[in-house]
């Protein structure tokens, strides 16, 4: 399944931070747009780090920002 139809990912709009504290900073074309902490850090830290590309990795920031399908979704009649 392309999770990614409009190829937005390719461009890398999303990057991270992990603090001493383990909470994660994630940022959207250098704006820090959401922290996360907790367990709910410890989780997204663990799918990072089994991410197997850039791609994946992004995918992965875009879901735990909960607004990577902004812009797709279609009118009603």
């Amino acid at each position: 399944m392309n999770m990614d139809k409009r190829n937005r990912l390719e461009e890398n709009p999303f990057t991270y931070r992990i603090s001493k504290s383990q909470a994660v900073f994630i940022s959207y074309r250098g704006k820090e747009i959401k922290t996360v902490k907790g367990k709910e850090a410890e989780k997204l830290i663990a799918r990072i780090q089994q991410a197997e590309t850039d791609k994946d990795v992004q995918l992965i920031l875009a879901k735990a920002t909960g607004n990577f399908k902004h812009g797709n979704e279609k009118l009603g009649k």
